[in-house]
């Protein structure tokens, strides 16, 4: 079958290469391929099957709608289904947080999310400019392109990045407050970064490689935000809909964003994406922003009938428990490779695993393909492994998965002889930019037991 595949699919096919066999079913965070292998899922199609594969609560609601002929496709007309989905999102979701928002259903992709999320920014502001993050991931239509950071995106023949700026993120120089840069060069009218309409973040950055953005930091973005008169829109396309533990990523932090960026697992795998808007800012008149597809009905009813896990904190107890268990794995894992000089970082149930080499991580996951587990990676040169299990997995089967994790990690290891990658080349530039960086900072001459003279590009 895959050679059907191959004669028949466009090149820019890429998942098929990195998990190359044929699935035919799948049940909550099972994967079977057409010979009956079984493999269990960290992968969850990238963050959308938060609540694992055919989740019995979407099908019910899906079959049951189906067998009565409801409404599928209405563009933006008042369908029962829409209306249902509304008013458990506001009863469940949106007020027990006092979250005043209003909703915008657009495309079905979350780059349609956040392409009506900068449009309605620059329309309420009356400014083009926006600023992003380094090791930012946004989509790959051209507005969310110019957001996305990696540096192919931003090949002049690939697609434009007009009137967007990247800054550090958190983390990114070290002990540096990027925050505190950020204002600075804002505050500066020579600095060259004009006052945007916008400032877009994800709270942990998926693909950039789990970086995690601290509550504090989060805040004086918000502080920055509301000081130049700058509309904070959060990304939740992947790290939302519960993954950190709570429903949105942000409620850890208390910052309420201007608006907010929703799609992914919202409706169970159908596609679905909306836009959280505070309703000062909704200046949008009938028919500005369309979309065929923004009136997917399958979608609001199984998203509603996956809302109703937030009705109690049994589902959040589970991912705190999940949590931990993933955690202390990892944790041994970068204690037993320590040579390897192994990291880890991420919360609630998105992890990421450093291995800090791009190839040990490409054979870690084939091995762990071959023995039954589906896994991939993020960052600049994908070298952190990413699980992102369901949020609803047996935590027998979690267990199981960290278990195959380990093994493809010892094999993958022991392979490479005795020229173990402690460090890739491209890892080793990045560490020393940032040591170069932190030297500057604390005015030190020495990084540990690397002296500035042995730094180089």
């Amino acid at each position: 079958m895959l050679d059907t595949i191959n004669a028949l699919e466009s090149a820019v096919r890429g998942y098929v290469r990195l998990f190359p066999t044929v699935f035919d079913t799948a049940v909550g965070s099972e994967l079977f391929d057409v010979d009956g292998k079984r493999y269990v899922d960290f992968f969850c199609g990238a963050g959308t099957l938060n609540y694992g594969h055919n989740n019995p609560r979407a099908n019910r609601a899906l079959i049951q709608y189906i067998s009565r002929n409801g409404i599928q496709h209405g563009l933006d007309t008042a369908t029962k289904a829409k209306v249902q989905f509304l008013e458990t999102f506001q009863s469940v979701i949106l007020a027990p947080r006092a979250l005043p928002y209003r909703v915008q259903f657009t495309g079905p992709t979350g780059t349609n999310a956040v392409e009506a999320a900068l449009k309605l920014a620059r329309k309420q502001k009356q400014r083009s400019h926006v600023i992003a993050f380094t090791h930012a991931y946004h989509g790959h239509s051209l507005g969310s392109l110019a957001l996305t950071a990696n540096s192919y995106y931003h090949n002049d023949a690939y697609g434009a990045r007009h009137n967007v700026s990247h800054v550090p993120f958190d983390g990114y120089l070290g002990e540096i407050n990027t925050a505190d840069l950020l204002d600075r060069m804002l505050e500066d009218p020579s600095s060259g970064l004009p006052v945007p309409a916008a400032i877009i973040l994800e709270t942990i950055q998926g693909e950039g490689g789990i970086n995690v953005a601290r509550d504090s930091w989060l805040r004086q973005i918000e502080a920055i935000c509301r000081k130049y008169d700058i509309l904070l829109i959060v990304d939740d396309i992947q790290v939302g809909n519960g993954r950190t533990g709570k429903f949105f990523s942000f409620e850890a932090s208390g910052i309420s964003p201007d608006i907010v960026c929703l799609s992914k697992s919202l409706a169970g795998g159908l596609p679905m994406s909306l836009v959280l808007i505070k309703p000062e800012i909704d200046v949008w008149k009938p028919g500005e922003h369309t979309g065929t597809f923004r009136g997917n009905n399958l979608a609001f009813v199984t998203a509603a009938s996956l809302l109703d896990y937030w009705k109690d904190d049994e589902l959040a107890s589970q991912i705190a428990s999940h949590e931990s268990t993933v955690r202390n794995t990892l944790n041994s894992l970068c204690e037993k490779y320590e040579d390897l000089q192994f990291t880890t970082r991420g919360r609630g149930l998105v992890q990421g695993l450093d291995v800090r080499c791009g190839k040990l991580a490409r054979a870690i996951i084939d091995r762990a393909f071959s023995t039954g587990l589906v896994i991939e990676a993020s960052g600049a040169y994908d070298e952190v492994l990413k699980l992102l299990p369901a949020l609803t997995i047996p935590k027998a089967q979690l267990e199981e998965g960290l278990g195959l994790l380990e093994q493809a990690i010892a094999f993958a290891a022991r392979v490479t002889g005795p020229e173990k990658p402690a460090v890739c080349v491209e890892q080793q530039i990045e560490t020393q930019v940032h040591q170069i960086t932190n030297v500057l900072s604390t005015g030190s001459n020495t990084v540990g037991q690397v002296s500035l003279p042995t730094i180089h590009r």
